[in-house]
């Protein structure tokens, strides 16, 4: 097997009705970025506003936010060449934010996005906004709402500042129904830790050959020192919404026991990243792993040289039982000696998921 050498740039699909708090969420995500460059890719433009480009002073079909944060205007038949665009290594970006239209069909978005062959992208999953406020009036006007949340990875149940705690669990219970098994948070201000979304680049800004005004910098300037909606800076329990899982095991994982863990991953598990040890089943390779909501993916990388062999993974959701997940990964160890024929047999499970090219079964079914 010969692991791919391209590096791959996620693309997150960032939905939800007009007046959900997309953009608001989009803001923040630019706000809180660590040093992360993201290019932004907005669908049917005439829909959305974005602070930054009032900001800049004209609106194009492509307009630069500072250090590495772009925005374009696009429709579905120019996603392509926008991400063919973003994706050029010059762009040097980290992530790619696809808005789409209030009222878009998103999972045509994440269709396009599995079915794509750029090389270049990976799909980072379909994040649905939804107004705690306004659900059960949007939901009555719009009933492809419903359609919209039984695709979503994950969902920000929004402006929940808005409501009272029994009608926030209700509306929880309820979206959660409609998306199941995807994650569920609460938000107010479109506030969630851009950790779900991305992990800090380790490139400083301070790397940056000249410094432009960053969207950081902008949004410090118009918002002073309160915050830019008067409220304060709550980031600090950002945390709350969620929970992260750590496992490290130095047994190589069992390739069958594996599979079986993550085809059966619990409701609300939004999120699994890093490494995994295989041990007799491809003892050259380690197993870089991505998913996200329904997505999963296996990427073969060599071992370097006096690497320790280590199976190190992140889970992140909501909801989530920490301890059952990290004994059911216990439960993943292979058992001591397997000869090697059979491991190799046992990583057919895995291939299935060491995708070179979409899988028509990732693309979501019409609902």
């Amino acid at each position: 097997m010969t692991p791919p050498r391209t590096q791959q740039i996620p693309v997150v699909v960032l939905a939800g009705f007009l007046g959900s708090g997309k953009t608001t969420l989009l803001n923040h995500l630019l706000h809180n970025r660590a040093g992360t460059r993201i290019g932004v890719i907005v669908n049917d433009f005439g829909s959305i506003e974005i602070d930054a480009m009032t900001v800049a002073g004209q609106v194009g079909s492509t307009v630069s936010l500072g250090n590495g944060c772009l925005c374009c205007a696009v429709d579905a038949s120019e996603l392509d060449t926008f991400l063919e665009t973003l994706t050029r290594p010059s762009a040097r970006l980290d992530l790619i934010v696809i808005e789409a239209s209030g009222l878009a069909e998103p999972q045509e978005l994440v269709r396009m996005l599995l079915a794509s062959e750029n090389p270049h992208i990976l799909y980072g999953g379909l994040v649905e906004v939804v107004d705690a406020a306004e659900f059960d009036g949007v939901r009555e006007r719009h009933p492809e709402l419903d359609r919209h949340l039984a695709v979503a990875d994950l969902v920000v149940l929004n402006k929940a500042d808005r409501v009272g705690e029994a009608e926030r669990e209700r509306l929880r219970a309820v979206v959660a129904e409609l998306s199941r098994p995807a994650a569920v948070i609460s938000a107010a201000y479109g506030r969630i830790d851009p950790e779900l979304l991305f992990d800090p680049a380790l490139r400083p800004d301070g790397e940056e050959k000249i410094r432009q005004l960053t969207f950081e910098d902008l949004l410090r300037e118009e918002a002073g020192e309160e915050g830019r909606d008067g409220h304060g800076d709550h980031d600090g329990h950002l945390h709350a919404a969620y929970e992260s899982v750590d496992f490290t095991s130095d047994v190589p994982l069992d390739p069958r026991r594996f599979i079986a863990f993550l085809d059966s991953r619990p409701e609300g598990l939004y999120r699994i990243k890093g490494f995994v040890d295989f041990g007799a089943g491809d003892r050259d390779n380690r197993y870089a792993l991505h998913a996200v909501g329904r997505f999963l993916r296996f990427v073969p990388q060599p071992w370097a040289r006096d690497e320790p062999r280590l199976t190190q993974l992140v889970l992140i959701g909501s909801g989530i039982d920490a301890e059952a997940l990290r004994e059911g990964l216990a439960a993943c160890r292979a058992e001591p000696g397997p000869d090697a024929p059979d491991a190799e047999r046992a990583m057919w499970g895995v291939l299935r998921y060491v995708q070179q090219e979409p899988d028509p079964e990732d693309v979501p079914a019409e609902v």
